[in-house]
């Protein structure tokens, strides 16, 4: 049963793994050449697991302590995992166990695929959601202690790589438009991140727009279900 799951979840993590890797390294390389030792940002990988914040992390480890200022921002980095939590309440509430590190390894590409795909009738969905958390999990670690071993004789710039992950989220998105009978869903989700970003602006536009999708979708469930099932 593990192992069947583990087969069916593989192929749908390694694109996520193309650019895990990278980004692990150049993080690991970034915190290295920042003065943090060499097991920092592969501990921070193994217990923290949120990208972006890992990097902002590295930052304010080099700054004073300001505890009040590190939660805060924590919190404004991470707040869209609140709306992926609601969302995945119903397909991880079942899970036994399992579910506490499913929500511990919560992350955008984790999100992507666990809420998406479309999990083989004889796979167990659970082990299914397991597998896919870890292996990316297990990506990113491995990028970030290959860069943090690298990072002390690797004098590198790295402009632009940050933008591999949203790349590879937007082929996620455009994999499962093709996928979808309706494209109400994601239509509307495009449509209220637009909206938001014309009102509160790049640096204030995610949260607004997940919580103005929530509401719409909470609100004409129904309706997107019958379309959906058409």
């Amino acid at each position: 049963m593990r192992l069947k799951a583990l087969k069916a979840a593989f192929p749908k993590t390694i694109p996520i793994m193309t650019g895990f890797l990278f980004l692990g390294a150049a993080y690991g390389i970034y915190a290295r050449t920042s003065g943090l030792p060499a097991q920092t940002p592969i501990i921070m990988a193994l217990l923290v697991f949120a990208g972006s914040m890992e990097f902002v992390a590295v930052d304010m480890l080099c700054l004073p302590f300001d505890p009040l200022n590190a939660f805060i921002m924590a919190l404004m980095v991470n707040a869209r995992h609140l709306f992926y939590g609601i969302s995945m309440l119903g397909k991880y509430k079942k899970l036994g166990a399992k579910r506490w590190y499913l929500i511990f390894g919560l992350c955008d590409e984790s999100f992507s695929i666990n809420c998406t795909a479309e999990v083989p009738e004889d796979v167990d969905s659970g082990w299914f959601y397991f597998w896919v958390t870890i292996l990316n999990q297990i990506y990113w670690v491995t990028g970030a202690t290959v860069g943090s071993l690298a990072g002390s004789f690797i004098k590198v710039e790295l402009p632009g790589l940050e933008f591999v992950m949203t790349a590879l989220l937007v082929v996620i998105f455009l994999d499962n438009w093709l996928k979808e009978k309706s494209h109400s869903s994601s239509v509307i989700g495009l449509a209220s991140a637009f909206l938001c970003l014309l009102f509160f602006g790049s640096e204030s536009f995610i949260i607004p727009s997940m919580a103005v999708i929530i509401l719409i979708l909470t609100l004409f469930r129904g309706k997107i279900e019958k379309a959906a099932s058409k």
